[in-house]
């Protein structure tokens, strides 16, 4: 049987993602130190604008409120035994809402990276990794998540265990890293690496590529990265360059910057575009009027990414050597 999003690839060239999670959530009050998967049973009301937001300024695809909903990282909330509870919460919500949509829309089930350090190097073992992402994978998939969709990954060997935990829930995926350390993920993994990898997994995801990581710019040198990949490609860039401003942290990127890099990760070759920290569903909506009306053009190299976007944050995108050296203006000028 062939899923949801499967099938939408099949019939569209490109779909629009969904925005931030955190940036939103924080506007609806949520404190710093808080765990955002409690709302999903405390204040399900809160999650629900969260989606319908989302679906409203014209995403195909939004992700649950469970990217920390994994045994280890609520265990820092005393929460380590709601895991059941709090993902099936974050995906039937999820659940109700696209079904309600009167178009099809793809609930992604969150999944985040578990906060540890992967053995040899730490001390989480492969087996105990599979373990605590199949506990939320069944999660999700209880609560009626399409699709389970692991982010903000930056080790190889993390992300092998999701895919293994996935296959155990029977349940197809995709998968994002973030590419945040000279073009490389805290790891070390290369863009060229990770399209390799994911390609030669044994249960293989039905998408993959980067989300957050530094600036818009960063982000799309990543995705000419995965050139030649089979499996459709993600970009999920963060709404430009984060600064803080009267206490809080403040993305500069304008919906209108970020209209031009929806129509840039298109042209790059990615299939599924969306928005990660900072994204808001007014830079949803210009993203989608963007993908909408303006022709593919042409795959566009490192200067034009640059002179729309703005700077690279390194030399490199750590695959080949390669590339604009950086810059102190993040980005030009936009009237």
């Amino acid at each position: 049987m062939t899923d949801l999003l499967t099938s939408l690839l099949t019939d569209r060239d490109w779909l629009l993602a969904d925005g931030a999670t955190g940036t939103t959530l924080f506007n609806m009050g949520l404190e710093a130190g808080d765990a955002p998967e409690l709302w999903n049973v405390d204040h399900p009301d809160r999650i629900t604008a969260l989606y319908s937001g989302a679906v409203e300024a014209g995403s195909d695809l939004f992700l649950t409120n469970t990217f920390g909903a994994n045994a280890s990282r609520l265990k820092l909330h005393s929460a380590e035994g709601r895991v059941g509870e709090l993902n099936r919460a974050g995906a039937q919500i999820g659940r109700d809402v696209a079904d309600k949509a009167g178009r099809p829309v793809v609930v992604a089930g969150s999944v985040g990276p578990t906060g540890e350090i992967m053995a040899p190097m730490g001390t989480l073992t492969h087996e105990d990794a599979v373990e605590i992402f199949h506990e939320q994978a069944e999660g999700l998939k209880a609560g009626g998540a399409d699709v389970l969709w692991v982010e903000t990954i930056s080790a190889a060997e993390e992300m092998k265990a999701a895919a293994e935990a996935f296959a155990l829930a029977e349940m197809p995926w995709c998968g994002t890293m973030s590419f945040d350390t000279a073009g490389r993920t805290m790891m070390g993994l290369t863009s060229a690496k990770m399209a390799r990898m994911m390609a030669r997994l044994p249960n293989p995801p039905a998408g993959f590529g980067a989300n957050c990581g530094v600036g818009a710019s960063d982000l799309l040198r990543t995705v000419l990265g995965f050139d030649g990949a089979e499996l459709p490609v993600i970009a999920k860039g963060n709404a430009g360059i984060p600064k803080y401003v009267d206490g809080h942290i403040h993305y500069d990127g304008t919906p209108e910057l970020m209209a031009d890099y929806a129509v840039l990760a298109r042209d790059c070759g990615a299939r599924i575009i969306g928005g990660c920290c900072g994204t808001t569903q007014e830079h949803l909506r210009k993203m989608r009027a963007a993908l909408e009306t303006v022709p593919t053009g042409p795959r566009p190299d490192l200067a034009t990414i640059e002179a729309r976007l703005g700077g690279f944050s390194s030399a490199s995108d750590g695959t080949d050597g390669a590339g604009p050296p950086a810059r102190k203006t993040r980005r030009r000028a936009r009237a």
